[in-house]
């Protein structure tokens, strides 16, 4: 009987000395799994995963299949920042706050960032009720900005600061709910900077928002450096706060949000995250020019300790078919001629496209193409297909369908993406578009075919 009595007290003591993080989808991933981790600057640390748990429950008189998680902290588990993780890629994930509670949630995981509900954990519940009411205040206060800004009533202006004072009651609310808990840091720092009196002009509007973005938030605070705080808030201010409609000026904006970021950061450690995150962004989008003004002007200026050789190589071995880069040269023959990238010389500019015949998407969206570049005769178009060695389709499009472009067909005998060329562009998915200079230097890299329409419908307006 002792045994067990000291057994049981064994059991108990280990049990009561973790924490869970318990989770329900509705409706649940096709995945079955789901991963913790610890978030480091702008990186994630790996704790535990654990599998989900699927369930038919009875929700208003219908079946509504669920999927449920559970994993768990130990108690010396250190308070931040964490996610849960259920996909590969893309907006799979919870993030949320630990500080020694239970944390339960529900989500849709197609919408988690929208959708989640939190059960358990006073700090997340503070929190998400403050996020909301941020969120809820600042439309009021920016709606009232931009009808003042049509019309400059003096009903509209006193409006727009009840509305500010209104706003700034609700913070000192929701700091005093929070003071001495780990999400206070992130309230503070979530405060919006907003001026007492409404602008008279767009400009000084615009000016004040983009000057005043990071008002708040400090840097060289280690709680907000071990969350998703502050990489958020550097893609929110790079890349959807500087938006211009016209190449030139959207790179001009890119540089200067840049510049303008690490004049504002001093710590060495923070800014080699958050340069290292944003020449990753920018290399994805295969922006050379911002990517090498980054290793240039900053990177190569931190301490020698804190650089990474193998990261800068990496990123600029990534870029050899990007923005500011001159496309790197291939060889095809086209009616018993041998032609190159480099030496062709009949267009003002070019538009190389990277497609396949057993791709759906492209054959669907090729014509449409072929069909838009008719307008633009001085655009010279190149169709690289990727195909299988022995492809009979191919012939048949280059003579029937795309007639007036140059077509080329890149194969390999193993797989036909290990062709060298479509390897040195790094092409992972079709269509693929270029649109390339008179020198063959690449400008654009649209992602889709509305955007290679607008590149081309701009550039004829600019004219």
């Amino acid at each position: 009987m002792k045994k067990i009595l000291t057994i049981l007290i064994f059991v108990t003591s280990i049990a009561n000395a973790q924490f869970s993080v318990k989770g329900t989808m509705t409706p649940p991933e096709e995945s079955d799994w789901v991963i913790l981790y610890r978030i480091e600057g702008a990186k994630q640390k790996f704790i535990s995963n654990s599998t989900i748990q699927f369930e038919d429950v009875n929700i208003g008189g219908g079946t509504q299949k669920v999927g449920r998680f559970e994993l768990s902290l130990p108690e010396d588990a250190p308070t931040g920042s964490y996610r849960v993780t259920y996909r590969n890629s893309g907006a799979g994930f919870i993030d949320f706050f630990f500080n020694k509670e239970n944390v339960e949630f529900i989500f849709e995981p197609q919408y988690p960032e929208e959708t989640v509900f939190f059960l358990k954990s006073r700090e997340n519940k503070i929190f998400r009720e403050y996020s909301e009411a941020l969120a809820l205040t600042q439309h009021t206060i920016d709606s009232l900005q931009v009808e003042y800004l049509k019309n400059d009533a003096k009903k509209t202006k006193k409006a727009y600061k009840k509305a500010v004072n209104a706003q700034e009651d609700m913070q000192d609310i929701y700091e005093g709910k929070s003071e001495g808990m780990l999400v206070n840091t992130f309230i503070k720092a979530s405060k919006a900077p907003n001026a007492s009196s409404a602008f008279d002009n767009t400009q000084e509007y615009l000016e004040h928002v983009i000057s005043s973005f990071f008002k708040n938030v400090d840097f060289s605070d280690k709680v907000l450096y071990n969350s998703s705080f502050i990489i958020d808030k550097v893609t929110n201010y790079v890349f959807y706060l500087n938006i211009a409609e016209k190449q030139a000026l959207q790179q001009k904006l890119y540089q200067e949000s840049v510049d303008k970021l690490m004049k504002i950061i001093k710590g060495d450690k923070v800014k080699k995250e958050v340069l290292e995150y944003l020449i990753t962004r920018f290399t994805n989008a295969r922006n050379s020019e911002i990517v090498d003004a980054a290793f240039d002007k900053y990177y190569s200026k931190l301490p020698q300790d804190l650089q990474s050789e193998k990261f800068k190589n990496e990123k600029l071995g990534e870029l050899n078919a990007s923005v500011g880069r001159v496309a790197p040269d291939f060889s095809w023959k086209e009616d018993g001629k041998d032609l190159s990238l480099a030496t062709l010389n009949d267009g003002e500019n070019y538009l190389l496209i990277f497609w396949s015949t057993q791709c759906g998407h492209c054959v669907n969206e090729i014509p449409e193409v072929h069909e838009f570049m008719k307008e633009f005769k001085t655009t010279s178009v190149i169709g690289f297909a990727i195909e299988e060695k022995n492809s009979l389709d191919f012939d048949s499009w280059a003579k029937n369908k795309l007639y007036n472009w140059h077509n080329v067909k890149g194969t390999h005998p193993e797989f036909r993406f290990k062709n060298e060329t479509v390897q040195t562009y790094r092409i992972e998915a079709t269509p693929t578009y270029f649109i390339l200079d008179k020198d063959k230097k690449i400008v654009a890299v649209p992602n889709t075919i509305e955007d290679v329409k607008d590149f081309f419908q701009n550039a004829t307006a600019e004219k």
